[in-house]
């Protein structure tokens, strides 16, 4: 397993290697970022986007949390972490698409489904509980097609349900329905199966998700 001592190694590496043969490009990104896509991901370590889209530094705006959820649109005191990163990728960095990824064997999905965290109170799975409450709309759906069984089709179910929540809750923000409307942004659905090393992407219309293919 993987330590801070191995990650200190893997810096070296990056070092003597990656930042080096790539030194033109951060010598740009010293000056400033451009991405044209924002990732909003789940926390999951086997899911970084930056390995999935096989991508460069500085291509991708990244945030990452408990299942992937982005909140609705609210202006009530708080902090508001993903719709202030939100906020920056649509108003400043001015993003064309914004993805939202899910994926297979989703600890917060998992929990979503199960309610096995409801009664916890916070530090001690409480925080999750109140977090992943987001999916209680959708996790009604997937129960009232599958029952309480929390089995690997339900929960695989609860993981597409959760990407369709966070896209109808990108909707909500102002910026980013006037700018979908005007075509200047574009919503993406997408999720990862961990097993078989698969991208699904959502059709909104039909709300299927089906296997992307692997060649352009």
């Amino acid at each position: 397993m993987t330590d801070f001592a191995d990650m200190l190694a893997g810096y070296r590496r990056f070092r003597n290697t990656g930042w080096t043969q790539q030194r033109e490009r951060w010598d740009e990104l010293s000056e400033g970022q451009s991405p044209r896509v924002m990732v909003i991901a789940c926390s999951d370590s086997r899911v970084d986007p930056a390995q999935i889209f096989d991508t460069s530094p500085g291509e991708i705006f990244v945030v990452r949390n408990v299942a992937a959820l982005v909140p609705p649109f609210e202006t009530n005191p708080g902090r508001h972490g993903v719709s202030a990163a939100l906020e920056f990728a649509v108003q400043v960095l001015k993003v064309g698409e914004i993805v939202v990824m899910g994926h297979g064997k989703c600890g917060g999905c998992k929990a979503a489904l199960s309610h096995s965290l409801k009664d916890a109170p916070p530090g001690e799975g409480g925080f999750i509980h109140n977090w992943i409450e987001l999916l209680d709309e959708a996790r009604e759906k997937v129960v009232q097609r599958f029952g309480a069984d929390d089995g690997r089709d339900a929960e695989r179910a609860m993981e597409q349900e959760g990407v369709k929540v966070s896209l109808a809750n990108l909707r909500t923000f102002p910026c980013v329905r006037t700018k979908e409307r005007s075509g200047e942004i574009r919503l993406i659905g997408a999720f990862f199966a961990i097993a078989d090393g698969q991208l699904h992407l959502l059709d909104e219309a039909s709300g299927q998700f089906s296997p992307a293919a692997l060649e352009a």
